[in-house]
Formats: structure tokens, C-alpha cells, sequence
């Protein structure tokens, strides 16, 4: 990897080789980040390069990506994900200039896929034939789907209140999944235990540095998709932290090989019953403090987060604005989303909308700004909390009189 420098601690500041199955620090047990030669890449790679560009998929950015020469990218298309001005969702919130990023319609629906399809490459760079992960639902999803094409075997471990959409998925796509009778936490460290036992793939983001680095192409497309042009804001919603801390690499990794000439301001986006980060990130520290998981919103329900450093310093160096919103926010910014711009989001995925709604209403964006909000997954993946969103079907027998009596009682006035 010519691109590649090495792995940095981002507690000591150790510099090590970036191996395939690297994890954490040797030294202090701290969280590594990859650091890339932009002399290199800035040789390899223009903005004006990727006009050109016919792979419409996350590895358009191969040069920004540690990937070996020799590797075999996923069969599946992971990335590209539309892009869209939203005209009616900005004039209900106020907004001139506001864009959605729908990384629903990803191969198994949502952003985690982009961390997947890096495990897969790394994994097959390390020799292993297996991959595992815990999660609340979408990593575990999206590794078996990625998996599942490259023919690598999965265990997933998933916390029991998992949705039901998303463990459908996870069968589907063979995975042998392990429904861990507890919290996320609990079911995070029955996996790191299972992996070092039987030396699995290691796919845990906040244990895996690759894997933000799948995370940060979503940043990459943002800004080539706005033609290099950045937002004054993009509002992301927040559980474990390797989201928020991967978007933010990726726009700092395009300031400093110079594809852009500023950063945009993070709106980090929590849910108020599960907000460990943004409540130090609120009190300027990065001390933080374990919460129940106590949200509707599994995918962001992280009482204990693994990648807190990282998320905490995106927030501060982005001089970012972090935002709690309620369960009822989370409900009615998918009514939103779905009403005004035909976007399906589940709960976690229309997070960061509430929050830019609630950044609005709190003065705290000006409504000349320009803001993305990144969906990050499908409403499909929890059709509970979607029908708890958009309210049940009028169910009647097949008769005329039925429906007028209906429609009366309602009060729709278009029939």
C-alpha cells in the first residue's frame, strides 16, 4: 500500500506497520487510525480524474483507501448512494439549501456496508475465511451480505431486541447468528471473546481501523457529488462513534490532500434516552460517562460506546454542534423524510434530520446555510417502528358504504 504510512495510535501517538489484521495499539491498548501519504496520493488522483471515473462504487476511491494492489474488490456495489436536493423537506424546516444522503440503497440498506466490504478485502489480505462482529443490527446485516458474496463464512452476534428485519437479513444470508441475551455491551464483549478464542476476522469498527475507512467514502462522495463545494454542515446520527469519526476523516483526509479548500461543521445527533457521546462532547471532555440504552432506535442504541476518543474529537475539531433529540422527534423526522422526499429511513436513519429540525427550531444553523443529512439505513430494516411512525392502514370489508363511512370519518377531503 504506497498510499499507506502506517497505523497510528490515536492515545500515544505510536506509529506501527498497517498490517490486514491489525487491531488495536501494541503499546497502550488505544484505537488506531491510518495515515496516508497525500504527496502519493495527489500524484495518483484530481478531482478532475474522477470525471472520468466509470466505477460508480466506494472503490472510485481506491487511492484514498488502504487496499493492497493485488486485492479483490466485493462483487457487491457498495457506495454511490443518491444524493438529492431537498426542496420541500428544506421549506418545512426552513432551510434554503438542504441535501439528503440516502445511504439506504446500499446492497443490505445501509452505511455499515461500506465498513463490510473493507473487512471482506482485509480479511482475504489476512488469510482468514472467517469474519465476526457484534452489533445491533446493521453491521451484522451488512457483513454477512458482503461476506456472503466473497464466500467467507459469518458469526454474528446481535443483542436479543435486535429487529426482526434486520436478523431476517443475517439468515438470509447464512450467517450463524448468536442472539445474546443482554445489552449491546454485553454482546460486544462475547464476541471480542469468541474472536480471540478462535481467531476470527475481527469486523468490530471500534476494534478494527479498516473499517472506518470504509465508513469515510461516504464523506468522499458528499463532496464530489456538491463538485468539491463543501456544506456549511452535515448532520450524522450517533451510536457507537466510528460513524461520525469516519465521515469526519474523510473530509479531513480531502482538506489535506487538498480536493477541497474547507471542512463543514458536524451536527452530531444522539438519541436523549442514549447520549453518552454527546453529552461529553456538550461538556468539552472526552470523559465520558456509560447510559441505559433507552431508545427506540436500536442502531444508535449504544450505552457504552467503543469509539468515544474518536467521535468526541471529530465533534470538537469540527467545531460541531451536538444535538439530543427524543423518540417522538425520531418518529416524526421519518414521517418527514418519507412525506416530503419519498425517503424511507428506519429510526437511526433519520436521526441527524430530527436533529437538523431541532438545530433549527434552537436557532443554532442559519437558514441560508447549506446542510446534508446523511440517512444512513432503510426503514424496512424495522417495519414496527415505521408503521409506530406513519400510523396504521383504514382496514374495512370490501363494500363502498365501508369506505365512504371511512373516508367520512377521517375527514379526507380529496376523495
Amino acid at each position: 500500500m504506497k498510499n499507506v504510512i502506517g497505523a497510528r495510535c490515536t492515545v500515544c501517538g505510536n506509529l506501527i506497520e498497517a498490517t490486514p489484521n491489525i487491531t488495536v495499539c501494541p503499546r497502550c491498548g488505544g484505537i488506531m487510525d491510518i495515515e496516508y501519504d497525500y504527496d502519493y496520493i495527489r500524484a495518483k488522483l484530481t478531482p478532475y480524474d474522477l470525471m472520468d471515473c466509470d466505477d460508480f462504487s466506494m472503490w472510485r476511491y481506491k487511492a484514498f483507501l488502504p487496499v493492497e494492489g493485488k486485492s479483490t474488490l466485493p462483487k457487491l456495489r457498495v457506495g454511490w448512494s443518491p444524493f438529492y436536493k431537498a426542496g420541500r423537506l428544506g421549506e418545512v424546516l426552513g432551510l434554503k439549501n438542504l441535501y439528503i444522503k440516502d445511504d439506504g440503497i446500499n446492497p443490505t440498506s445501509s452505511l455499515k456496508d461500506r465498513a463490510s466490504a473493507m473487512a471482506v478485502v482485509k480479511a482475504e489480505e489476512a488469510g482468514k475465511s472467517i469474519i465476526a462482529c457484534s452489533s445491533t443490527g446493521n453491521a451484522a446485516s451488512s457483513l454477512a451480505g458482503n461476506a456472503a458474496a466473497a464466500g467467507l463464512k459469518t458469526y454474528i452476534f446481535v443483542p436479543e431486541r435486535a429487529p426482526k428485519g434486520k436478523v431476517a437479513q443475517l439468515m438470509m444470508f447464512g450467517a450463524t447468528v448468536i442472539s445474546v441475551q443482554g445489552s449491546y455491551e454485553d454482546t460486544f464483549r462475547l464476541s471480542a471473546e469468541a474472536i480471540d478464542r478462535w481467531g476470527w476476522y475481527n469486523r468490530n469498527a471500534a476494534i478494527n481501523p479498516y473499517l472506518m475507512e470504509g465508513k469515510k467514502t461516504v464523506a468522499l462522495e458528499i463532496a464530489e457529488q456538491l463538485h468539491f463545494q463543501m456544506p456549511d454542515y452535515v448532520a450524522i446520527s450517533v451510536g457507537d462513534g466510528c460513524t461520525i469519526a469516519g465521515v469526519w476523516k474523510g473530509f479531513k483526509d480531502l482538506y489535506a490532500a487538498g480536493f477541497i479548500n474547507k471542512l463543514p461543521r458536524l451536527i452530531a445527533v444522539q438519541a436523549s434516552g442514549c447520549c453518552p457521546i454527546n453529552t461529553a462532547a456538550a461538556a468539552h471532555t472526552t470523559e465520558w460517562t456509560p447510559q441505559p440504552e433507552n431508545t427506540l432506535a436500536d442502531s444508535i442504541a449504544v450505552g457504552v460506546p467503543r469509539n468515544p476518543l474518536k467521535a468526541i474529537r471529530a465533534i470538537e475539531e469540527s467545531n460541531g454542534i451536538p444535538v439530543n433529540v427524543s423518540d417522538e422527534e425520531i418518529l416524526a423526522a421519518m414521517r418527514l423524510l418519507g412525506r416530503t422526499s419519498g425517503v424511507f429511513a428506519e429510526p437511526a436513519g433519520a436521526t441527524g434530520t430530527a436533529g437538523v429540525k431541532k438545530a433549527v427550531e434552537m436557532g443554532l444553523i442559519d437558514k441560508d446555510a447549506s446542510v446534508v443529512t446523511v440517512v444512513t439505513g432503510n426503514g424496512l430494516k424495522d417495519v414496527n417502528n415505521a408503521i409506530k411512525a406513519a400510523g396504521e392502514p383504514i382496514s374495512i370489508p370490501g363494500e363502498m358504504d365501508r369506505l365512504l363511512e371511512a373516508f367520512e370519518k377521517k375527514g379526507d377531503p380529496h376523495r
